[in-house]
């Protein structure tokens, strides 16, 4: 076994030896096997053949080995030049110990123990093996064969091997261990079977060949497994990054359509169009719009757990395209809910504003109906020229009446005004059908005009006619006289009774119903006077009866006649319970807004200072966290819960915000919160429990990378809360300062500013707990760097300045060794070879030293 071993490394010497006791006796072969096994040079041999000069070149051996370390007992340069077997073979035994097996280490144990510990653990696996020492436990040979398939499978079709053939299986290992793993053969098979107990020495000789034969199948599996690594947190962080730019993209897309429909202000005609663009705005607040807000907050989170992982992995911070910072997504976000705000606004004003026109329009269409009905026969009455036949009693009545029409044209003249200001007011006010308003109008105020002109005509034509006839009825012209204001009276009554309303409070409709009551108190007045007007009317016909007057049973003063005053008086008695009735609904109607107001302002009062009471407590727990960071982050996540299961309150304000919006409610005196403010605390409050549930992820993150325990956690904690004097989850330069010299840091100004460089990279003056953390742990980190990446692949290239693009497919995973061609430059030193790929500027890529 000796004599094997020897010679498998002098053949790299070019020579061998024959017998172990005669070849080493001149010491020549013994220093060339020392020169082989530890790379060095030792001292010019002895050339001569005198037995002085063979115990010289010995001793120049035993002296290299002794300066290794190695304590040579009862060993001598005499005994080696005479050829002592047992000496010769113990200093053999002393270098294989040496070099072959001291350096073996495994889980800090060395040398033998180490030697057998490496061999359990590669034939763990194999159920049929038990390997406990260097003697018994390989007389089966399948502890040979377990070590050479677990390394190389394909040189030995294990399932095929028994154990009840030791023979077969020891030849097995040894011809493939010296065919295919250049092992030479230094056992026989027989002789292993043969013995009881086979020689621990030569075994473990033999089984030390397998270590360093398969050492660098070891060391190559090590640089692969660790550019594996590093090739899978960089393509996670770069999906993170396509991921983060789609989301970017998609949420600025929205915000980008939805923001000109809100700055829309194209008003609509009718009321019922308007209250449309209203129904299509609470559906973007309740259906469309949440959504994105969730979206919004999850691109932050994403954006900081990217940013925190490509810091732990020392890679380069992650830059968005140009338009796509978290900064750009807030700024399109800020100007998406000033542009609905103002929608909003601009919605209730102008619905407001339509609900007003309809009201005047209806006023209008009223009044001028009204007047249009007085007017009706009027033009035509005043150009007759019945005066011109009429006997004098008939002239003068002729002149009564029309000192009667003159009254009542005087009593129209306010409705006249009226109907004037009205069309203004809605010219004034933007109506739709200003137009035909306008033509109305115009055309009452001509007639009126003409009616005006027409009377002062037939006046003068009367009081011209006036000498001539001076008989006058003093009765029917006290009936005309007293039939008129009240016919007047009436008209008014009526058309006040029939009068449209619109109230937005309880007060104002207590103020209808008051002057309406004020009317009625009225009513038994006006009815004397209603009875006196008859009274004249019945002595009138009295007396045309008495004296035979030729009157035909007409008033020649006035066209009113007790029936229609009578039949006016009755409509004015029906219409009162009338407007008792709308008085009484819409006061019903206000007292259920009056309700809804209350019941809104009642929840309102108490979810409004939950948020902030919540909001508070968010900030005190993100400030005094206790226990392990998984503790906080399960508190986090409980208080997390307890905040959405709030959310039905939120829904069930939003359906009574609802309700008093269709309700056309447009103020609340029992609440200080709008729905408005509700729903900005309540997005405010998830997205501020979210961001801390983050950084404490994120915290985890960097421990658990770090390898920071949780002591060091909780002491980081607890120096940050004490120096963050003013509680606001960051410290100011000069806390930090002061936290950095409590902690034994000892730097001038030139040395703080570098430290704030790191902790404060944008220059805002403030420490945040994360950026505290980076830099307590960053000294210890143990983390890959880009000088250990490309030695790991200077391993697989086997020392070649390049790699080859097999040799990657053959090291690593399919789908990193396609991911590392593609990024890979070609490699164009001298020594290039045709698909030669340069892996040392693709290393330092990796950590953003310089462009792939």
């Amino acid at each position: 076994t000796f004599t094997a071993w020897c010679n498998s490394h002098l053949r790299k010497a070019g020579t061998q030896i024959e017998n172990i006791e005669e070849d080493f006796r001149d010491g020549l072969k013994l220093m060339l096997l020392l020169e082989v096994i530890s790379g060095e040079r030792l001292a010019k041999p002895e050339r001569g053949k005198m037995r002085v000069h063979k115990i010289s070149n010995v001793n120049k051996a035993l002296d290299f080995i002794a300066s290794k370390g190695v304590k040579l007992v009862s060993i001598g340069a005499e005994e080696i030049v005479d050829g002592n077997v047992k000496m010769t073979l113990g200093m053999i035994w002393t270098i294989i110990l040496r070099f072959a097996i001291q350096d073996i280490s495994v889980e800090e144990t060395s040398a033998k123990e180490g030697l057998l510990l490496w061999c359990q653990r590669k034939t763990a696996p194999y159920k049929n093996v038990n390997i406990q020492n260097f003697h018994i436990s390989w007389k089966d040979g399948l502890g040979f064969c377990a070590l050479i398939h677990r390394h190389r499978p394909e040189l030995i079709d294990y399932g095929k091997l028994r154990k009840d053939d030791p023979l077969t299986n020891l030849n097995t290992a040894f011809d493939v261990a010296e065919k295919y793993l250049d092992i030479p053969k230094m056992l026989d098979a027989e002789d292993i079977i043969g013995t009881l107990r086979p020689d621990e020495k030569a075994i473990m000789t033999y089984v030390s060949c397998y270590y360093h034969a398969f050492s660098g199948a070891q060391k190559a599996e090590t640089a692969a497994n660790r550019i594996c690594k590093v090739l899978a947190v960089n393509q996670e962080n770069e999906q993170l990054m396509e991921d983060y730019e789609k989301l970017a993209s998609d949420l600025l897309e929205w915000i980008r359509r939805t923001i000109p429909w809100l700055e829309n202000r194209a008003p609509e005609n009718t009321m019922q169009a308007m209250q449309q663009k209203l129904e299509d705005f609470r559906d973007y607040r309740r259906l469309h719009k949440p959504p994105k807000v969730q979206e919004k907050c999850q691109l932050e989170i994403n954006f900081n757990t990217l940013q925190t992982k490509l810091r732990l992995s020392n890679r380069p911070a992650f830059m968005p395209s140009e338009g796509k910072m978290v900064s750009d997504i807030n700024n399109a976000w800020g100007g998406l809910e000033q542009a609905e705000k103002g929608y909003e606004e601009w919605l209730l004003n102008e619905i407001r504003r339509l609900e007003r026109l309809d009201h005047l329009a209806e006023k209008f269409r009223q009044k001028a109906s009204i007047h249009e009905s007085w007017t009706d026969g009027k033009e035509a009455m005043l150009q007759q020229k019945d005066y011109e036949t009429a006997t004098l009693s008939e002239i003068k009545a002729l002149l009564k009446k029309h000192e009667a029409f003159e009254s009542d044209l005087a009593a129209h003249q306010d409705r006249v005004e009226q109907i004037a200001a009205i069309a203004q007011e809605l010219n004034e006010l933007d109506y739709y059908d200003s137009p035909s308003v306008n033509a109305r109008c115009q055309k009452i105020c001509d007639q009126w005009d003409n009616l005006g002109a027409l009377t002062q005509k037939r006046r003068e034509a009367l009081e011209r006619t006036e000498k001539l006839l001076e008989t006058i009825d003093q009765l029917y012209l006290e009936y005309a006289k007293r039939a008129a204001p009240f016919n007047n009276w009436m008209e008014g009554a009526m058309e006040d009774l029939q009068d449209t309303f619109i109230v937005h409070t309880i007060e104002e409709i207590q103020g209808l119903t008051t002057a309406h009551e004020q009317f009625k108190a009225t009513l038994p007045d006006a009815d004397k006077e209603r009875q006196a007007i008859l009274g004249i009317h019945n002595e009138v016909s009295k007396i045309v009866q008495t004296y035979h007057v030729n009157m035909a049973g007409t008033n020649p003063y006035t066209t009113i006649t007790p029936h229609e005053i009578n039949g006016k008086w009755e409509h004015v008695r029906q219409l009162v319970p009338r407007r008792d009735q709308a008085l009484m609904e819409e006061h019903a109607r206000q007292q259920q807004n009056e309700r809804l107001r209350k019941q809104f302002g009642a929840q309102a009062n108490v979810i409004g200072p939950w948020i902030q009471t919540k909001m508070e407590e968010i900030g005190r727990i993100s400030i005094e966290m206790h226990g392990t960071l998984e503790d906080q982050l399960n508190h986090l996540r409980q208080y997390e819960k307890s905040i959405v299961n709030y959310k039905p309150k939120i829904d069930q304000l939003e359906g009574d915000h609802q309700l008093i919006q269709e309700a056309l409610i447009f103020d609340n005196k029992h609440t200080n919160y709008t729905m408005e403010h509700i729903r900005v605390g309540w997005e405010q409050l998830l997205t501020t429990i979210a961001r801390t549930i983050n950084e404490v992820e994120n915290q985890i993150l960097t421990r658990d990378a770090k390898g920071i325990s949780q002591e060091q956690m909780n002491e980081f904690r607890a120096s940050f809360n004490h120096f963050d004097r003013k509680k606001t989850g960051m410290m100011d330069c000069e806390d930090f300062r002061a936290c950095l010299i409590s902690m034994g840091y000892n730097m001038g100004e030139a040395e703080f500013a570098r430290i704030m460089s790191i902790v404060d990279p944008n220059r805002l003056g403030v420490v945040t707990f994360q950026a505290f953390i980076d830099f307590m742990s960053r000294e210890t980190a143990d983390t890959d760097t880009a000088d250990q990446v490309m030695a790991s692949f200077k391993i697989l290239a086997g020392d070649k300045n390049y790699i080859t693009v097999d040799e990657l497919r053959r090291e690593l995973p399919p789908d990193q060794a396609e991911y590392c061609i593609a990024r890979m430059a070609p490699y164009n030193g001298r020594d290039a070879v045709p698909g030669a790929l340069d892996y040392m500027s693709f290393s330092t890529a990796l950590y953003g030293e310089s462009d792939l």
